[in-house]
């Protein structure tokens, strides 16, 4: 296998793909603005927390949660919920372990990667934080407070209410990121500092401890999802955050033999990669999905699942977990980046398009985790990490290399949220230091203008002309409790008719957005059937049948017209998306133009790009688990690629 990956390197690096030593470019990573989030506190005793020399270090590090621009420019700190100023307090907290810990990764990255004290002493006094903010007595030991007031005073129980409440009485995200910090902790600090990398496996313990009693003892169960069995052995029920826990336990083993941890990682990665799902065409194309109780939903942040899956399968093997981690980073993410880049929510429509920095990292970390075992996926990484650079609905950067902020969101509109606060802060700052290890992917990434963009549109079924049995549909909530309506809709009957008109400018397939529900009818659509009633039973589901998206299964033509006619019973339709069969994204800057092809046919497809720029372009074509097919260098402007079914190919000039 190292042979193997050792000679594709050295193919990308024939091609110019790689970068050679002389190409590096200034570090991008700046951790001003992160150490002006940072903070110390004492805090008062409190029963169950107590952390690695408390007595002689009172002090612990700690991290302010957002930072508000102000009108002149700066920024302020301050705390989630509301302030009340006579007890400097907040509703939720001024410092989070969601953040603490995340922080104390940056760090320990940076140190390991630039022999930096002063990332050390950060990485140390906020892992000391988050080992006071974790329970280590009582029943609920092991598992993690998520916030803290400025004094130091923790607060179990937010407001608003946040779950689990007390936020130490159950798993949760804070418990997974925790994981994470202890696992890469420890391997940071296991040569440098004995006493305290044993500190950090000690606690690492305590939360594995709270993994097998109230996440492990469900090994082995599934749930039943609308007749789909997905595991019941996730953090939180959610794939999203046990992945993060993955990538602890996984560096952790990288540096310790440790049997226990060993067995949590097989099991919780497995109940990580059970949640794969569909395939080159069909929802969610190959993703790992986030939540177990929902088969409709994707969302981005959250999104580090696959590069868990990498890191697991690298500790303890098991190809299912490497082939889960593929598909989601060869399949399903070049899909998503032509679509719009890191959307917050695929509800099964792009419904939530809004995009932050936690939604991108995550894309590029996993990219760059696949590229181990697929190095095509480098290139892909880097046109995922043009977002921070200007790749994204505003067209502007959304990082500043001079201060290490990172804004925090920007709408589909293109409005930019310019608040900093420290999630935005953090997961900026680890895709640059993953981009400060990777000069080929950072060049990639500079090229950040979007040039042209063919990808699928969504066509609302309240929108369409109506007719015969064919009525408004207004759902009692847009949220129906495991996906979310993109507006209204239609009711169709025996005979009832949505005429769309001619949507298609291309050769396209058409994927309708509808409620499948035991019982209901069947619709005929202008390449195919849909067969409402096609799902089980709402089992452990939170919502009787489920909003999903189908892919019918032939072709529309450029000017052909859409329509849907009910043919017996009743259906519930959403809205309609109309996917080119072959999808594109091109990139330019900096005297280099990037293109991103995704087919989604189901056998090969020729394919031309117009490719901006004179000279060489250098051509990886990859499958949907991103397995090379071919690799070659063309020149010209136009550039002819073959794709072979659900493939990718990715020029760069």
């Amino acid at each position: 296998m190292r042979t193997i990956v050792r000679l594709l390197c050295l193919a990308l690096l024939a091609v110019g793909l790689i970068a050679t030593p002389a190409q590096a470019q200034a570090p991008l990573t700046s951790l001003s603005h992160l150490n002006w989030l940072r903070d110390s506190v004492a805090p008062p005793a409190q029963v169950g927390h107590t952390t690695f020399r408390l007595a002689q270090q009172p002090e612990l590090g700690m991290l302010w949660t957002y930072a508000d621009r102000q009108a002149d420019g700066t920024y302020k700190r301050i705390g989630g919920g509301t302030y009340d100023a006579a007890t400097d307090t907040y509703g939720q907290g001024a410092f989070n372990a969601d953040d603490v810990s995340r922080a104390a990764v940056v760090y320990l990255r940076h140190w390991r990667a630039t022999g930096s004290k002063s990332s050390r002493e950060a990485a140390y006094q906020l892992l000391r934080g988050l080992g006071y903010l974790q329970t280590s007595s009582g029943p609920n030991a092991g598992n993690v407070v998520l916030w803290m007031q400025p004094d130091g005073t923790l607060n179990p129980s937010a407001e608003p209410v946040e779950l689990p409440d007390p936020s130490d009485s159950a798993d949760s995200y804070w418990l997974a990121r925790t994981i994470w910090a202890f696992g890469e902790g420890y391997a940071a600090f296991e040569r440098s500092d004995p006493a305290f990398a044993g500190f950090l496996r000690d606690r690492l313990r305590l939360a594995l401890g709270a993994v097998e009693r109230q996440v492990l003892v469900d090994y082995g169960r599934y749930l039943d999802i609308d007749g789909t069995r997905v595991p019941a052995w996730l953090i939180a029920d959610g794939a999203d955050a046990t992945g993060e826990a993955l990538l602890g336990l996984s560096a952790y083993l990288q540096a310790r033999n440790d049997d226990r941890a060993r067995t949590v990682l097989r099991k919780l990665a497995a109940g990580v990669a059970g949640m794969r799902a569909g395939d080159a065409r069909q929802w969610p194309f190959g993703a790992v999905l986030p939540w177990a109780l929902s088969r409709s939903v994707w969302h981005a942040w959250g999104g580090l699942a696959p590069a868990g899956l990498v890191g697991a399968y690298e500790a303890v093997g098991g190809t299912r977990l490497r082939d889960a981690a593929l598909s989601d980073a060869a399949s399903f993410t070049p899909h998503l980046l032509i679509a719009a880049g890191p959307q917050n929510g695929w509800l099964p429509s792009p419904t939530d398009q809004v995009q932050i920095a936690y939604g991108a990292q995550s894309r590029v970390e996993t990219l760059l985790a696949a590229a181990r075992h697929r190095p095509a996926l480098r290139v892909v990484a880097g046109m995922s990490a043009a977002w921070f650079f200007g790749a994204n609905p505003s067209g502007q950067p959304m990082y500043d290399p001079s201060t290490g902020r990172t804004y925090d969101g920007v709408e589909g509109s293109g409005n930019v949220n310019r608040n900093s606060g420290a999630e935005s802060t953090i997961h900026g700052l680890l895709a640059m230091l993953a981009l400060d290890r990777a000069p080929d992917v950072a060049a990639v990434a500079r090229t950040a203008t979007v040039a042209e963009r063919t990808t699928w549109r969504l066509h609302e079924a309240e929108a369409a002309a109506r007719s015969g049995a064919a009525e408004a549909y207004v759902p009692p909530s847009a949220w129906t409790g495991e996906s979310l309506w993109s507006g209204s809709g239609v009711r169709l009957a025996l005979g009832g008719r949505l005429d769309f008109g001619a949507v298609a400018t291309e050769r396209s397939l058409l994927l309708p957005v509808v409620e499948l529900a035991p019982g209901a009818g069947t619709s005929r659509w202008s390449t195919g059937k849909v067969d409402h009633g096609r799902i089980g039973g709402q089992g452990d589901s939170p919502a009787p049948g489920a909003l999903t998206m189908v892919t019918l299964p032939r072709v529309i033509e450029a000017g052909e017209p859409v329509s849907a006619v009910g043919l017996d019973g009743t259906a519930l339709v959403d809205a309609v998306l109309v996917q080119p069969e072959v999808e594109r994204l091109v990139l330019t800057g900096g005297g280099h133009s990037t293109a991103l092809l995704r087919s989604f046919a189901s056998s090969k497809r020729a394919a031309t790009i117009e490719l901006p720029g004179s000279g060489t372009a250098k051509v990886w074509v990859f499958d949907p688990t991103g397995r090379t097919t071919s690799v070659r260098t063309v020149d010209g402007p136009a550039v002819k690629v073959t794709l072979p079914a659900g493939g990718t190919a990715v020029v760069r000039r």
